[in-house]
């Protein structure tokens, strides 16, 4: 039996790390892929086999996440300072760097001295949530563990477990709409989630229902939404800082990262649900109601998806799918940005 079978699919990654453990490790991994999908969690528990114990806490195992925006040089010097100490009680030593996409360059640079000739004892995980920012250099130097999206069935057992008064419909428009990620999912179930969520499909709508339909009003909605998430992330954030007596400024910037972190998580999910809506009224117009996402609306798609507003809803859907890329990848004013979406779908939609 894997020693890894309490984590949800992921097989690929559950068999290089069993590999790991029967054959002995290399000195790194890169875990990569999606946020939400375990990669975190799974690499707490190779570290602890590794280190043969089940405690949550241990003195032969070091961990680093970001704090503000990025991973900066002086975190991983001081790290490889640590990493040239030798193992207090276990065999070797584990160094977890979570977030490992946000390293800065000369962070990057720092760390790649020790990844080409670290100690003997020492094993090294970074876990990252893109690949793109993690130079070539690093990569080769690490065996690389892929994570996917969950399945739709895994994250529906998920839905399943945490929200069983739910009735059929919410929980199957749920799991999907959660796009493969328990982190999402755990937001969704959030009752001020579900008001967010309300008024963004009420702009979804307003885009080709409503003559007045004013594109900055409905950037605002998401906004807001987004300003929303991030106040709840930073409340969370301050409680969890004030026991770890950080020193001023650094408790500042954990908070802020996490408010930032969220608030930009939240417009992004905002988007993937609103091109789900855009798509699900092709779905539906073509008569194929048992693939959309929204099966909890489908009395309003049914409604909403005319044989004039399908013909613009897969251009629409496209529309929005371009914005997330590129608030996914540049710097954006996220205003504008959304204002310029709202004049394409309601141009697509409307016409």
């Amino acid at each position: 039996m894997s020693r890894f079978e309490a984590f949800s699919e992921q097989a690929e990654a559950k068999r290089l790390l069993e590999a790991a453990l029967t054959e002995g490790p290399v000195h790194a991994y890169l875990f990569h892929g999606p946020a939400g999908v375990g990669k975190r969690q799974l690499a707490r528990a190779f570290a602890l086999e590794l280190l043969g114990t089940s405690r949550s806490v241990h003195p032969d195992l070091y961990e680093l996440d970001a704090l503000g925006e990025m991973i900066r040089i002086d975190a991983i010097r001081e790290l490889r300072r640590d990493l040239h100490m030798r193992p207090f009680e276990a065999d070797r030593r584990v160094y977890l760097i979570l977030s490992a996409h946000l390293m800065n360059e000369d962070a990057a640079d720092a760390l790649l001295k020790d990844l080409e000739e670290p100690p003997a004892y020492a094993t090294i995980v970074l876990v990252a949530d893109d690949l793109g920012p993690i130079s070539e250099t690093i990569r080769s130097r690490c065996q690389l563990v892929p994570f996917t999206r969950l399945s739709e069935r895994a994250i529906r057992a998920a839905v399943d477990a945490r929200a069983p008064e739910l009735d059929e419909a919410r929980r199957v428009a749920l799991a999907r709409v959660a796009g493969g990620r328990l982190d999402r999912l755990e937001r969704l179930l959030d009752p001020h989630a579900a008001k967010r969520r309300g008024a963004l499909l009420a702009q979804a709508r307003a885009a080709y229902s409503e003559p007045g339909f004013e594109p900055a009003d409905a950037a605002s909605v998401l906004l807001e939404a987004a300003r929303e998430r991030g106040n709840e992330a930073k409340e969370i954030e301050d409680v969890k800082v004030r026991g770890l007596e950080l020193p001023t400024r650094e408790a500042e910037q954990r908070v802020r990262r996490a408010q930032r972190g969220a608030e930009r998580e939240e417009l992004l999910a905002q988007l993937e649900e609103l091109a789900s809506w855009y798509r699900d009224l092709v779905v539906v117009g073509v008569g194929a109601e048992a693939a959309a996402f929204h099966v909890d609306m489908l009395d309003e798609l049914r409604s909403d998806a005319t044989r004039e507003r399908v013909l613009g809803a897969e251009r629409a859907a496209e529309a929005v799918r371009e914005t997330w890329r590129r608030l996914e990848e540049f710097n954006l004013a996220p205003q504008l940005a959304l204002e310029a979406l709202f004049v394409q779908v309601a141009g697509e939609l409307q016409s």
